[in-house]
């Protein structure tokens, strides 16, 4: 399976000099929040590939024009083709905005999910827009990562966690990948592509009987 995930900047070359061949064999595109609504419908419009996104700080938009033809996956697990997709966006509060929080407020939204992960035996990928707690992440308060996540990895250790917030042109604090864990970190600034061998997700035979059953097109658990 190939995901691409997208964050923070509209990708130039995907929009303003866009080829649909770009987007030949993605499976999925995730977006890890503060991207423009539009830039989310367009590529949602060019692809069969669905485009799921949890909210950034800056995405009090959505709420006016919402991304066309994607899926939110907020406090939610999503199903794509046997992969568990687990989305909690925001970032530490600093300010006043709905998708702020504080450490206490993230841990009560990660409390919130304990029943839902266990009759779905956890999620392989955790798609945030904040990075976590000391790993790729900022001094600063608007920019500190959530330790809440450092728990949801020693518990369930997903094979990905994906997050925006952290642009390049932050100089030292940028980190593209890390690991900690079993777990790979990857940092979605403007676009990165996740290859994930299906072997690794599900077998043969159960794949056969998700796609049977519609889950090929994707589902919330």
């Amino acid at each position: 399976m190939r995901i691409m995930v997208i964050a923070d900047e509209e990708s130039k070359s995907l929009w303003d000099y866009f080829d649909k061949s770009k987007l030949e064999g993605i499976d999925l595109i995730i977006s890890c929040g503060d991207l423009n609504p539009r830039y989310l419908s367009f590529l949602a419009t060019f692809t069969a590939a669905p485009v799921l996104y949890v909210h950034g700080n800056h995405d009090t938009n959505y709420d006016i024009i919402p991304p066309e033809g994607c899926i939110c996956i907020d406090d939610r697990v999503y199903d794509f083709r046997g992969l568990r997709i687990l989305g909690l966006g925001g970032s530490m509060r600093y300010k006043e905005g709905p998708y702020m929080y504080t450490e206490k407020e993230m841990q009560k939204r990660v409390r919130k999910l304990r029943f839902k992960l266990r009759s779905t035996g956890g999620f392989d990928i955790l798609v945030a827009h904040s990075p976590v707690y000391h790993i790729g992440d900022g001094e600063d308060l608007p920019h500190r990562g959530f330790q809440a996540f450092l728990g949801l990895m020693d518990q369930y250790q997903p094979m990905y966690l994906v997050h925006g917030h952290m642009h390049a042109t932050y100089g030292g604090n940028y980190e593209r990948t890390a690991s900690y864990g079993n777990t790979k970190i990857v940092n979605a600034y403007e676009k990165y592509i996740i290859d994930i061998d299906d072997d690794l997700i599900t077998t043969g035979r159960e794949r056969e009987k998700l796609v049977k059953k519609g889950a090929g097109l994707g589902k919330f658990l």
